[in-house]
């Protein structure tokens, strides 16, 4: 959801910094590269030892990189098949690390079974969700573009809930609350674009078999 409305502010932002970056002949590889290694490090760091507040800070001035390398591709003419790989491999891997470090403050805390769960799940349907709509697409298919949970929703709700919960000094089970939440929006998401999907080879199915005149 909040893809759509936000890339073209995205782009604005990123467009005269991407300029400077390509000055000092930086590659958009490179860009996307530092970006997702400084996520990594942010989020398992800081979030198992309960760091959430500086972690977010840590992690968001990393994932601005992820508005740039694009930009900076489209830019220099470099936007290649290998881009659109890497980045999204290691957007993965970035996804992984920050479910990955939340899990593994909950899983050593007494009384946090709930938000231990929470964060597994939130895990596990980060790469579910993403990995329908690489299949489909790697299918021919294109209606697994969809879903109320997408990659940048899912990591905003995320940053911003364990930045307010560690700020106000709210009890940690508090993200727990909001992982269960996020989980049941990704999960969702799974189904939306299944059902997506089943719903265009049905279409190309009939329509193989009745042709339109």
């Amino acid at each position: 959801m909040l893809n759509k409305f936000a890339r073209s502010f995205a782009t604005k932002i990123a467009t005269p910094i991407a300029k400077i970056l390509l000055r000092i002949h930086l590659s958009a590889d490179a860009v996307t590269t530092i970006g997702a290694l400084g996520v990594c490090t942010g989020a398992l760091w800081f979030f198992p030892r309960g760091e959430f507040a500086p972690g977010v800070l840590f992690i968001t001035f990393f994932v601005l990189f992820d508005l740039l390398d694009g930009t900076m591709a489209r830019l220099s003419g470099t936007t290649s098949t290998w881009g659109a790989f890497l980045d999204s491999t290691l957007d993965r891997l970035a996804d992984g690390a920050v479910f990955g470090g939340l899990l593994l403050y909950y899983a050593r805390q007494p009384h946090e079974t709930s938000a231990t769960w929470a964060s597994l799940f939130c895990l596990v349907f980060a790469f579910v969700t993403s990995y329908a709509r690489a299949r489909a697409e790697g299918l021919g298919m294109t209606g697994a573009n969809i879903g109320i949970a997408e990659r940048a929703d899912r990591l905003l709700i995320t940053l911003a809930g364990a930045f307010i919960v560690d700020i106000a000094n709210l009890p940690s089970d508090t993200l727990g609350y909001i992982l269960w939440a996020l989980a049941a929006a990704s999960a969702l998401t799974v189904w939306q674009r299944m059902h997506a999907v089943a719903k265009e080879i049905e279409k190309k199915r009939t329509d193989h078999i009745h042709p339109v005149p």
